[in-house]
């Protein structure tokens, strides 16, 4: 089965293993996948994650998940830079998500970082997706 958004897959398996109150989930390893889960690890959203051998010898990435009182850290998680449809801002144009209470993850020329990282580099990007 090949995959045709990587990424969105991967914010998928986070959404659906948190739903099922999941401590971890795997997703096949990529270096993109590494780097938002970086920004979500810095940001509180998720404890951490590792990487392992999967199925076949596949590297893979475990990653823990983060709750609060039974709930999960991360209330919503959208993808909005999307395969069909790219979307890219400048860096006065980055949005607030919730009102600076969210986190939109940017992949600029200086790495995948959170959005206010971002504006403090004075770079805009691809907006990959929002968090809150």
């Amino acid at each position: 089965m090949s995959v045709n958004d990587p990424l969105g897959d991967m914010l998928t398996r986070i959404r659906n293993a948190q739903m099922r109150g999941k401590s971890t989930v795997r997703t096949p390893a990529s270096k993109l996948r590494a780097w938002v889960l970086d920004v979500l690890k810095d940001e509180g959203y998720i404890r951490g994650y590792d990487k392992v051998d999967g199925q076949g010898g596949l590297p893979e990435l475990e990653v823990s998940l983060k709750y609060f009182e039974g709930q999960p850290v991360i209330r919503e998680l959208k993808r909005v830079s999307k395969p069909g449809r790219r979307v890219y801002m400048s860096v006065s144009d980055l949005p607030q998500v919730r009102q600076g209470l969210g986190v939109s993850i940017v992949s600029t020329s200086k790495g995948v970082m959170s959005d206010a990282a971002a504006r403090s580099a004075n770079v805009g990007g691809e907006v990959l997706c929002t968090v809150f």
